[in-house]
């Protein structure tokens, strides 16, 4: 398979102040063509940060280094003008709050049918029309007139969130970024929501990159997840490796707060202590050690890097830890 995105030593830096915000730091992922590749982490890793940053919608007090292309084309290099003509046309996005991304004072039809006009995809505006219902449809609305002529807050959640699905996937993008599309949604939603991923991805041969908190997400849309913590990239490789094997005591920690049957109330494995600020600098040790009960000396001498795993991708542990069977690991 082809890279059709490939980020390649991206730090993101905010002015915070006389401080700064090292929101994204070092790194290194690829999105093959046709593919998901799936970021987990907690919040506050840098994984919406990465995701924004290839959308060009950062801001403008961020200092970027590192490189972000698109299919040959590095996305840094390009201007405001070229970036909007990219965004919506070759990479959609689908933010993670439908209520903040769709404008409240107008019908859902033409928010979607203005991203058919503003990239010239369809000629008139009786076309659009049309199209905008066949976009609905497609998301899985099943009276896409009624919905078209409706104001955001006349429709729930799910339904939001299809509209906003609608409008990313309108002139048919090869990439496509969702931030978090499931968080403030109920299961039952949830799960249609990503079956209708699945679907379009299919159709459309579209790859996306998935930002999620959720393991079980990740498990179900991805084809490689990659693991951040406090900005850096602690793990990566194939879905089935990284969810059912984990390499990285962080992943393990991930895997082992998962509500699933049987675990009583509050008896979920949790780490210790919280995740560093975003200002402390953490150059010269593993972020994870004030947290992990695996750790060695040789975690707080250097920073880890990433190093192959024997069954596919890389980990940025040092410790034997990763050899033992899964059934003798602890998070904490």
């Amino acid at each position: 398979m082809s890279a059709l995105l490939e980020i390649d030593d991206l730090t993101v830096d905010f002015a915070a102040g006389p401080r700064v915000a090292h929101a994204v730091r070092g790194v290194s992922l690829t999105v093959e063509a046709g593919r998901t590749t799936v970021v987990l982490g907690e919040s506050g890793s840098g994984k919406s940060v990465t995701a924004r940053t290839v959308m060009g919608l950062v801001g403008g007090r961020a200092t970027i280094r590192g490189s972000v292309r698109f299919d040959g084309t590095d996305l840094l290099a390009l201007d405001e003008r070229a970036m909007r003509d990219l965004r919506g046309r070759d990479i959609g996005l689908v933010p993670q709050d439908p209520n903040g991304s769709l404008d409240p004072l107008r019908r859902v039809g033409a928010q979607i049918g203005e991203v058919l006009r503003a990239h010239r995809a369809v000629a008139s505006r009786a076309a659009r029309r049309d199209r905008v219902e066949e976009l609905l449809t497609h998301a899985g609305i099943t009276d896409p007139a009624r919905v078209a002529r409706c104001y955001p807050h006349e429709l729930s959640g799910g339904m939001r969130q299809r509209v906003a699905i609608a409008a990313a996937v309108a002139c048919g993008p090869r990439l496509l970024i969702a931030d978090e599309p499931t968080t403030a949604l109920d299961m039952t939603v949830q799960a249609r929501i990503l079956d209708l991923f699945g679907r379009l991805q299919r159709e459309l041969d579209m790859a996306i990159l998935l930002v999620t908190h959720d393991v079980g997400v990740a498990r179900q849309m991805g084809s490689s997840v990659v693991v951040m913590y406090a900005g850096r990239v602690v793990e990566q490789g194939p879905a089935r490796r990284v969810i059912d094997r984990p390499a990285h005591p962080y992943t393990a920690a991930l895997l082992g707060a998962q509500p699933r049957p049987g675990i009583p109330r509050g008896e979920l494995v949790a780490l210790p202590g919280l995740p560093p600020s975003a200002t402390t600098t953490i150059e010269d040790r593993c972020a994870l050690v004030p947290r992990c009960a695996h750790s060695v000396a040789a975690c707080s001498a250097a920073l880890p890097r990433l190093g192959p795993v024997a069954d596919g991708g890389s980990s940025a542990c040092p410790v034997p830890w990763a050899d033992a069977p899964a059934t003798e690991r602890s998070p904490g």
